[in-house]
């Protein structure tokens, strides 16, 4: 396994990086009004009236279109990874990454205690919604001027349901009169793509911004079809007025991509003979089709290939207006109509091949091709994978959404009023199905099951409609709505070089609907007139018999901090918070009760939070060192294992953020250091103590770019030590780094050609595993980063 002990090399090239002896030969002028820049730098996301860094008490980083296209991230989630204090387990694809920060917990999936906005709105009210995680219905591209993140308490009354930070996408808005339309292709990877965008003025006060991309490949991995099609387009006019602005927002979202699961690999993460865990997958060719039952019991037939299918048509009006007498107004709303599906294969059991055969057909069950090139011949290996189809259908995750404030300047003191309102729609089903596939890469065949006396217990591959290896849990339907609103108050005061704030927020909230399990019955679901083995126990959904959603929730936020300026390049800052998020979702199906109410405790999780940091200028850059402690109440599920969460978690820890330029060159660093346990557990206390599932004590990301007179190069290197892949803390996976190349070349002032190798030594790193001890077979499940991909781009700016 390639490994890397990444900790002390880290910290090594971050102090390295900060010194000001290293290119001391380079031009002091232009480092210097590069470290200026970043330091006054105007945040806009989660804070109640914008300030510069240096003078604002919340931890927040900003990285740049060009700091992205360095840091060569395949996908969304890859570049969070560049955000300090961020775990982006961005394994699952172009979406369904699993998100933490500053060691609050990922205890089931999703961004649970973190919002993704899109130019300050929430793109879903909750981060965690199973199958439809946030960053599915997002996509990276050239329209997105920068990434800011808040992370810490201020965040709790920033926005709802956000406790520990807020990563947000920031559009172009036309304001450089520029476009640039750019085709990149994969060398070792089937991907073609070609990205846009123009922005302009159309006259001296209206301006727009349109952009896109468009896409189709397989993917970085063998997935035999082409997995990854659709794309993405956003528009936004602005219009300026002598006291503000008003802005409509556009976009429009229809974009399939793989989703990645758990696959099967060694557990010291070596690859299985047939099976590469960087560059194979369990989506095969031989298995693109699988058929069943449907929301309302009717016959239906989903397409594997369909993938994370986003459905995204959204309208957004952002209006802010400086009044008379000192007050300004500010408004951003969106109405967003969401849907699409979630369709891939998940290992549910990797193991003897007899055993899974006898454990359906009985003792002396036989096993046989079901198609590829050996179709109808027997087959013989000792392994095979049980399947279970993640085949989720979202109908409904629409939304409404709108955010209204109100600033009153007083002196040098700011009083902001603000109110919050959202609609937010789950409305989807789980229609899952089992199959027998064989243990390989690259186009697996199906394999059909046989009692000793040749009767078949499956059919081309399906052997049930249904999981009933897990109880046929996985038959579900919900059509839930979820109602927020959440007054806030913020003051913030300039007293010499001592910067106060505070605020508070009040949320309250409403969920109510249906939901319903599975009901088994006997059903001729192919049409053929007779009834199989499979089609003697056929799930669906208990529609006669759903259960009721009626619930609803509050809590309190609020925030103290403290800014102080020690000199022009030094401050130091504090904050304590307590905040905390609603649960939606995944309190179904056993946290709610009969007449539809839930427990206080089960509807909301608490988070407190202390934080102390400092800000530093150095001659030709910056560092921030913040410590942060974190308390969390978790209530959870998690689709995978079947298991609820009632726990406490504590955090600690250090993080650390620095850049520093010399002339030409420049460099970017962060390391999170964080020691976490589990506190408390209701359910499983033998876990108390322990380190919670891959949590590791070291995160970092360093970056590397040198501007040449004709194009540039970089390297940026990301990693995390080892980590535990479940809670019980008995089977731990190797910390890694990986290394991403950059390098550019501009053939003329206008077109250039670039070239990136992303994972440029093809590391193996293990980001979650379902097992929590090594199996006899030695065999995991697990996910891990892509194998090495490259790529070249062509793009012409105009």
């Amino acid at each position: 396994m390639t490994t890397y002990t990444p900790g002390w090399f880290a910290l090594s090239a971050l102090t390295l990086a900060l010194s000001p002896t290293v290119w001391a030969q380079q031009s002091q002028d232009q480092a210097n009004a590069q470290a200026q820049n970043e330091l006054e730098k105007i945040i806009v996301t989660g804070v109640p009236q914008r300030r510069t860094v240096m003078a604002s008490s919340v931890s927040v980083s900003s990285i740049s279109a060009q700091q992205i296209s360095v840091a060569t991230p395949r996908t969304t989630a890859e570049a969070f990874r560049l955000l300090p204090g961020v775990r982006s387990e961005s394994t699952g694809g172009e979406g369904n990454a699993n998100i933490a920060v500053r060691g609050l917990p990922v205890a089931a999936g999703g961004a649970k205690f973190l919002q993704l906005q899109e130019d300050g709105l929430p793109v879903l009210q909750f981060g965690d919604i199973a199958f439809g995680n946030a960053d599915i219905f997002m996509r990276l591209d050239n329209t997105v001027q920068s990434i800011e993140s808040i992370r810490g308490g201020s965040a709790s009354t920033a926005a709802s349901n956000a406790p520990g930070g807020i990563i947000n996408f920031i559009s172009k808005t036309g304001e450089s009169e520029s476009g640039s339309i750019a085709t990149t292709l994969g060398l070792d990877y089937d991907e073609f793509r070609t990205d846009f965008e123009f922005g302009t003025y159309l006259s001296d006060t209206v301006r727009f911004h349109i952009g896109g991309f468009m896409r189709q490949g397989e993917g970085p991995r063998d997935t035999g079809y082409t997995g990854n099609k659709g794309g993405q387009i956003k528009a936004n006019l602005t219009k300026e007025f002598e006291s503000g602005y008003v802005r409509v927002y556009l976009k429009h979202l229809d974009d399939r991509s793989t989703g990645y699961l758990p696959m099967p690999m060694y557990a010291n993460g070596d690859s299985l003979p047939r099976f590469d865990a960087l560059s194979d997958t369990p989506h095969s060719v031989l298995f693109t089709q699988t058929q069943g039952l449907g929301a309302n019991n009717e016959v239906r037939r989903a397409d594997m290939r369909d993938g994370m299918h986003p459905q995204v048509d959204s309208v957004g009006v952002e209006a802010s207006f400086e009044l008379s007498n000192d007050w300004k107004i500010e408004n951003r709303f969106r109405v967003a109509k969401v849907k699409g599906t979630f369709n891939a294969p998940f290992p549910a059991e990797v193991g003897s091949a007899q055993s899974i055969a006898e454990s359906i057909a009985g003792e002396g069950a036989t096993l046989k091709y079901a198609n590829g090139a050996s179709a109808g011949s027997q087959f013989s290996d000792e392994n095979l994978m049980r399947i279970h189809t993640f085949d989720v259908e979202m109908q409904d995750f629409g939304s409404l959404v709108n955010d209204i404030k109100l600033t009153k300047q007083l002196g040098d003191t700011a009083l902001t009023f603000g109110y919050f309102a959202s609609e937010q729609a789950i409305e989807m089903s789980w229609l899952w199905n089992s199959y027998l596939l064989e243990l390989k890469g690259q186009n697996a065949a199906l394999l059909d099951v046989f009692a000793a006396d040749g009767t078949a217990f499956s059919d081309n591959g399906l052997y049930a409609y249904g999981t009933p290896a897990w109880g046929n849990c996985c038959q579900r339907n919900y059509n839930t709505d979820y109602s927020t609103r959440a007054p806030y108050l913020a003051v913030s005061s300039q007293v010499g070089d001592l910067t106060l704030d505070a605020s508070v927020r009040y949320d309250s909230g409403e969920a109510t609907g249906t939901y319903a399990g599975a009901v088994v019955s006997q059903r001729d679901v192919n049409a053929d007139g007779e009834i199989s083995k499979p089609e003697e126990q056929v799930a669906g959904i208990d529609l006669a018999n759903p259960s009721l959603v009626d619930y609803d929730w509050h809590y309190t936020s609020y925030s103290l901090g403290a800014n102080y300026q020690l000199s022009p390049t030094r401050a130091v800052f504090g904050r304590f918070s307590e905040g905390a998020r609603a649960n939606a979702d995944r309190l179904l199906f056993g946290k709610v009760n009969a007449d539809g109410s839930v427990a206080k405790e089960d509807a909301i999780d608490e988070v407190t939070q202390l934080e102390f940091g400092l800000k530093q200028r150095l001659e030709n850059g910056s560092v921030f060192a913040t410590a942060f402690y974190a308390q969390t109440e978790e209530q959870n599920f998690e689709a995978t294992s079947q298991r609820f969460f009632d726990r406490e978690y504590e955090a600690h820890g250090i993080e650390l953020e620095g850049v520093y330029f010399v002339g030409s060159f420049d460099f970017r660093g962060s390391l999170t250091w964080t020691d976490a346990e589990i506190a408390k557990d209701a359910l499983s206390p033998e876990v108390v103590g322990n380190t919670p599932r891959r949590q590791a004590d070291f995160i970092y990301s360093l970056m590397a770019r040198y501007n040449m007179a004709h194009g540039a190069v970089g390297l940026s290197l990301l990693g995390s030590t080892s980590a535990y892949a479940q809670d019980n803390n008995a089977l731990k996976f190797d910390g890694y780094t990986q290394v991403n190349a950059f390098a550019s070349y501009d053939m003329t002032d206008d077109l250039s050609l670039s070239l990136n190798v992303n994972n440029l030594f093809n590391a193996v790193g293990i980001t979650e595993a379902e097992e929590g001890i090594i199996p006899d077979s030695g065999i995991i499940r697990a996910r891990t980063i892509n194998g090495r991909t490259t790529s070249i781009t062509v793009k012409y700016q105009f």
